[in-house]
């Protein structure tokens, strides 16, 4: 059966095989020891096929994971939204999940800001603050017309050292399609507008383009 493989991954698998293939010819039967990190990188970049749910409502998980307790938040500064608090939903990646991401609602993408920073595990609230992230305002109009923000935001995790995200300014895009990646271990954050009603759970396992996580106000 074929794996599908995130176009970032090949480089690193190509690596790992050629490492744990010269092992094999060094030391024979040692080269078994590095046979499963080479499993895991291969497993690591996998790209498995999504299918949104049906509801023009919808916002959808934008990573696998595990869904923390939703706490209310400033947005990130830098993109402009001001000192108001949200809905905030983070979901936890941790090294076995699928680690592409995938847009939450069909939207524009009027913002996008990286911002540099430390590197604490992504389980902690306190990473959403301080850690290496990049940030994508949505702006969305609702069933009735009205124009509405959403906000994701990729965040390195404890050794997560590469965010990648393919969204431009003014790009449109659409919810289930890939956008980025987070290379070994992260976090996605949610930034749910006013009036958003919360689907899923404290502590669901998610999946990116396929669970609902919460429902646009009508």
């Amino acid at each position: 059966m074929r794996i599908p493989i995130h176009r970032e991954g090949w480089r690193f698998i190509v690596v790992a095989a050629l490492v744990n293939a010269a092992l094999f010819v060094l030391a024979g039967r040692w080269g078994l020891v590095l046979l499963p990190i080479t499993l895991w990188v291969v497993a690591f970049f996998r790209d498995p096929e999504r299918q949104p749910p049906q509801g023009a409502n919808l916002i959808l998980s934008p990573a696998d994971g595990r869904l923390l307790t939703p706490a209310r938040a400033v947005p990130p500064v830098e993109l402009g939204l001001g000192p108001v608090e949200r809905l905030r939903l983070s979901i936890f990646m941790n090294v076995f999940n699928v680690h592409v991401n995938r847009v939450p609602c069909d939207g524009t993408v009027t913002r996008l800001a990286y911002r540099p920073g430390k590197f604490f595990n992504a389980a902690f609230d306190k990473a959403s603050e301080h850690n290496e992230r990049m940030s994508v305002r949505l702006a969305v109009k609702s069933p009735g017309g009205a124009e509405q923000d959403l906000v994701f935001v990729q965040i390195a995790g404890l050794i997560a050292r590469r965010i990648y995200c393919e969204l431009k300014e003014g790009q449109s895009a659409c919810r289930g399609d890939r956008f980025g990646i987070i290379r070994f271990g992260s976090r996605l954050d949610v930034y749910l507008p006013d009036g958003a009603r919360l689907l899923a759970k404290d502590g669901q396992n998610v999946r990116a383009g396929e669970t609902a996580l919460a429902e646009f106000p009508n």
